[in-house]
């Protein structure tokens, strides 16, 4: 019987993210919900946030779980049009690798 955390795939299987704007974090649940991949925020300002921290199981890195999470605070952040501080590091290098015009616009560089 094969173990369930070596058959998920980001890739192929449906990853949906959570935000949960109670707790300030966006929530991935894997393998049905033992295990959560998270991005932690906090507002450091009306209309400003920080996004502090990614947090994947180690189960799980190397899969681009964590992307998922960058993508949507980086969403949201537009969407809420807030200004962000980058304190994650993986929020950081997803930004370089993905240089949109309006991430940049709601960064504080």
């Amino acid at each position: 019987m094969s173990h369930p955390s070596n058959a998920f795939d980001a890739n192929n299987a449906q990853i949906h993210v959570e935000h949960d704007r109670k707790r300030r974090q966006f929530v991935i649940r894997l393998n049905g919900s033992h295990d959560r991949a998270v991005l932690l925020y906090e507002y450091v300002g009306k209309k400003t946030v920080d996004l502090q921290h990614t947090e994947v199981p180690d189960a799980y890195r190397g899969r681009g779980i964590a992307k998922h999470l960058a993508k949507a605070a980086m969403d949201f952040v537009v969407e809420e049009d807030l200004k962000a501080h980058l304190t994650c590091w993986y929020i950081q290098k997803y930004v370089k690798e993905n240089p949109q015009p309006q991430y940049f616009e709601h960064i504080y560089q």
